[in-house]
């Protein structure tokens, strides 16, 4: 699987367009080139008080109610998902629309972006910060990593226009068959 920082543009351009071309395809099927027939798609919502760290993260005070949301997706002829995902959003922010909050109404077309598109939130930046460890030995069973795969760990943060934090994910990878690619345009001189 190639994650590339330029899915973050697509799925914002997607975020306002009309139900059924959002519905048609997804960031997975986009990064993947596999067909919204070919996946299998687990998610699970719960509401979590915000822990110091995410708290300090968010700004809100610790114990805050927090959406925490995971999800897997994987190829329906493969055991593993792709990755291993926990996103987490601020209950207040999102309560305004009910249907954010229930977890069978995913995967939810256009994404995270379109979510927060329904209550007013428009993303300005997002920014992701990589590391690499040993699997724990959860990880490397869900992943169904060889001996000796490490993991890839990515921390996704969602700003949104006011410079506010959003979302927070943490992505991880298996490190035997993800690659990321970063390209950063320059303006010219």
């Amino acid at each position: 699987m190639l994650r590339d920082n330029h899915r973050h543009q697509w799925e914002k351009d997607r975020a306002r367009r009309p139900l059924a071309t959002r519905a048609a395809t997804g960031a997975t099927e986009h990064e993947t080139g596999l067909e919204v027939r070919d996946l299998v798609f687990h998610a699970r919502y719960r509401e979590v008080a915000a822990p110091p760290e995410l708290a300090n993260a968010f700004g809100v005070p610790e114990g805050t109610p927090l959406l925490e949301r995971t999800y897997r997706t994987r190829c329906s002829t493969e055991h593993a998902p792709f990755s291993l995902v926990t996103s987490y959003l601020v209950r207040a922010m999102i309560a305004a629309n009910p249907d954010l909050l229930d977890d069978s109404n995913e995967p939810w077309p256009g994404g995270t972006q379109n979510q927060l598109h329904t209550v007013g939130i428009e993303l300005s930046r997002i920014e992701e910060r990589v590391t690499a460890r040993p699997p724990t030995p959860g990880q490397a069973w869900e992943l169904d990593l060889p001996p000796g795969a490490p993991v890839i760990l990515l921390r996704k943060t969602s700003y949104d226009i006011t410079d506010r934090v959003v979302e927070i994910s943490e992505v991880t990878l298996p490190g035997d068959r993800a690659e990321l690619r970063f390209t950063t345009l320059l303006e010219r001189w």
